[in-house]
């Protein structure tokens, strides 16, 4: 498990030892940490990772696992469902979504359906993901809406920064004009009119950490 809090970590540690059925090969604080004891050999059967950490978060760990080691099932814990966030959580290869105030039982019971059935989804989540997938044209308008590519993600971030226009478009290796076609795209994915509104959704889905 991968989570920067260390009371947190410890104490999900020793709740997750105590389920008898399981045992916490590596406790670490961030994605970077995680994904080298896993280059090393020792490659767990389920992967709980917490959203936002420093150096290479949830989403950039799910990530690397997706690509090095596909056969682990990541549980994500997050207080972000939005579903920009779910799915971006999804294409990375998560398997399922814990939020941080479930009771010791749900957390057991998601342990052990990621393992032997390969998924969890609480019934919150399937909530959203029945909704953004729904088989008409509002549903299908915001799937369109919440698959933002890896480009748009880049700038999204950006974005957030105190960077300009110009800066962002140097940094992306873009044209001026073609970063001013990013974001008047995301301004329309996204619903929004400013960059203050592109920062405002990054921070909610979580795109960007405070």
């Amino acid at each position: 498990m991968a989570d920067d809090h260390v009371l947190l970590r410890n104490a999900l540690a020793a709740l997750i030892d105590s389920f008898g059925d399981c045992k916490v090969m590596h406790q670490c604080s961030n994605g970077k940490e995680l994904s080298g004891k896993i280059a090393q050999g020792y490659i767990p059967d389920v992967v709980l990772l917490d959203l936002n950490m420093p150096e290479m978060n949830g989403f950039e760990t799910a990530s690397w696992l997706q690509q090095h080691q596909p056969q682990v099932h990541v549980l994500m814990l997050t207080m972000y469902d939005s579903e920009l966030s779910l799915i971006r959580l999804l294409q990375a290869g998560v398997k399922g979504f814990l939020k941080k105030d479930i009771p010791p039982s749900e957390l057991q019971f998601a342990i052990r359906s990621v393992f032997q059935s390969g998924y969890y989804y609480s019934n919150h989540t399937t909530g959203k993901l029945v909704n953004l997938f729904r088989n008409h044209s509002e549903g299908n308008m915001n799937l369109q809406k919440n698959m933002l590519s890896e480009q748009e993600l880049q700038f999204l971030k950006l974005a957030c920064s105190d960077l300009t226009y110009k800066e962002i478009a140097q940094q992306m290796g873009l044209n001026p004009r073609s970063v001013d076609t990013l974001r008047d795209q995301l301004f329309f994915k996204l619903d929004v009119k400013s960059r203050v509104g592109l920062a405002m959704v990054a921070i909610r889905n979580g795109v960007v950490a405070m």
